[in-house]
């Protein structure tokens, strides 16, 4: 029997899940997808066949809400029963944080574990909900390997110049620098413009990762040299709630004369900011662009010249630019925000073609442009799977099938990522 690699995606109320079947011939074949919404409140789990088929609903009665771990467990026991008891391999997990320490996908161990515990602070709305379902299947099924990719890792290529401030060098040494995050989104879309375009994946480009989170990453050759987000990721653009780059001077303002604890500050500037902030309506996009009121179209301005601004300073670390890529849930599907954003970087170089970018074309930019545009659908769940795999084969693991050395088919799937 065929094994499959399970990736899992944690956030404080949601669970989104993929499997990934290991063919012959060095290939991975996704099975299923899915998540697990409303924990805690309306929980509901669904599961889709690579065809958008549904193959799995269960809504639990709000009266009596399952716990996390009973979830999972739901969850584990359906794919053993729908794949077969022996065909789970191994599970993947998005860790928003590696800190220093962890510039590569590793196997999950206790001491591991306890030491992403201890990154924590420096992601305090992703790091904790990206442990639990480590913690509960480590309980649950103390046999099945475990593997822990990071967000952060893409970036540590990036030359010291990119990751440090202009503080003391002793929080430095403590590990108060620049990080950068989406690094699997932004991993996926270099791997995969490896394969379908290589010279252009070798070009200048920046890489506009824009969802409820937000961020651009500078590319050079597919490696990261700067990007938006930086000891957090509050940090860079502008998003759904948090505020991005803001200075310093303003928490302060907020501590001293408004008397904020540390935690209604941290509110704030996480769940009370970016577009929903400045619309005071909503965090949507596609609400905020339906939106006749002044304040959304506010909103939209800012976001769009927040992008524009940090995009030229991304130029900068290029020395130039040759292309920009749209990806994620707003990149891939908010015509105007594209068309906005394109219309203020007109001066570098980018000429929208309208009608491409109304169809959604995956290159937009106009033929005589200086600097091609394109939208790349994302699919860091790929990515996952892709570094479980190889991380088992480092271990030595025997599957049913040949694990792949480099992702097949996933690489040219087409997936909607915020």
């Amino acid at each position: 029997m065929a094994q499959a690699v399970l990736a899992l995606n944690a956030g404080s109320s949601s669970i989104k899940f993929a499997l990934a079947q290991i063919g012959e011939a060095a290939s991975l074949h996704r099975a299923i997808n899915g998540e697990i919404e409303g924990i805690g409140t309306r929980a509901h789990m669904i599961a889709r066949s690579s065809k958008a088929e549904i193959l799995a609903e269960r809504r639990w009665p709000t009266r009596n809400q399952p716990t996390y771990e009973a979830l999972l467990d739901t969850l584990l026991n359906w794919i053993e029963t729908h794949m077969g008891k022996n065909s789970l391999a191994a599970v993947g997990h998005r860790v928003v944080h590696g800190g220093s320490r962890f510039t590569a996908p590793v196997r999950v161990t206790p001491l591991v574990l306890d030491a992403l515990a201890g990154l924590s602070p420096l992601a305090p709305l992703h790091q904790p909900h990206n442990l639990a379902p480590i913690h509960a299947i480590s309980a649950m099924r103390p046999d099945l390997p475990q593997i822990a990719c990071f967000d952060t890792a893409f970036h540590h290529t990036q030359p010291a110049i990119a990751t440090r401030f202009a503080l003391p060098r002793a929080y430095e040494a403590e590990g108060v620098r620049r990080y950068g995050f989406h690094g699997l989104s932004y991993e996926y879309i270099s791997r995969r413009l490896k394969k379908t375009n290589p010279a252009f994946a070798h070009s200048r480009l920046i890489v506009a990762h824009l969802g409820n989170g937000a961020s651009l990453c500078a590319m050079k050759d597919g490696r990261s040299i700067d990007t938006t987000m930086g000891f957090t990721a509050l940090d860079g653009l502008m998003m759904g709630t948090r505020c991005g780059t803001i200075d310093a001077g303003v928490l302060l303002y907020m501590q001293q004369q408004k008397a904020m604890t540390v935690q209604q500050v941290e509110h704030v500037l996480y769940n009370a900011s970016g577009l929903l902030g400045v619309s005071g309506l909503s965090s949507d996009m596609r609400i905020l662009l339906a939106s006749t009121d002044s304040r959304a179209k506010d909103a939209i301005d800012l976001f769009v010249y927040r992008i524009a601004r940090e995009s030229a300073a991304l130029a900068g670390s290029l020395g130039g630019l040759d292309g920009f890529v749209f990806t994620a849930g707003i990149g891939e599907h908010a015509v105007a925000i594209r068309a906005a954003v394109c219309a203020r970087l007109r001066w570098l170089g980018v000429h929208l073609n309208p009608e491409a970018n109304l169809r959604g074309a995956t290159h937009i930019s106009a033929p005589n442009s200086p600097v091609e545009v394109h939208i790349i659908p994302t699919d860091e769940e790929a990515m996952i799977h892709h570094h479980t795999l190889e991380n088992m084969k480092s271990q030595d693991v025997s599957y049913t099938h040949d694990a792949p050395s480099e992702v097949v088919r996933t690489f040219t799937s087409t997936g909607d990522r915020s």
